[in-house]
């Protein structure tokens, strides 16, 4: 079974909902965290692993966290935790497939 993903309660939205943080790390698949970040002649590598770990959460309803308090996070707005926590393994799951 995999391990839990640690999330951090945020400030709710403009409109009251619950709003959630996690690290892009969890939405990354064991090949994309194990990925090189340059190439051989020193150049970052595009997409990068956070703008791949977005595209994925926008997906399924997660958003680039634009704050300094939790650099390289992604924003769910959620009121049921364990269900958004099951749609990002869905999703992980999903490109590992790919």
């Amino acid at each position: 079974m995999p391990e839990s993903i640690e999330w951090t309660r945020i400030a709710h939205d403009v409109n009251g909902n619950p709003r959630y943080v996690c690290s892009f790390f969890e939405l990354l698949t064991k090949a994309e965290k194990n990925a090189p970040l340059y190439d051989y002649q020193g150049r970052q590598i595009r997409p990068t692993k956070y703008e791949i770990a977005v595209k994925r959460a926008n997906s399924i309803g997660g958003r680039k966290f634009h704050n300094k308090q939790y650099g390289g996070g992604i924003v769910f707005q959620s009121y049921s935790i364990g269900d958004t926590e099951r749609s990002i393994r869905e999703a992980v799951a999903k490109a590992e497939k790919e």
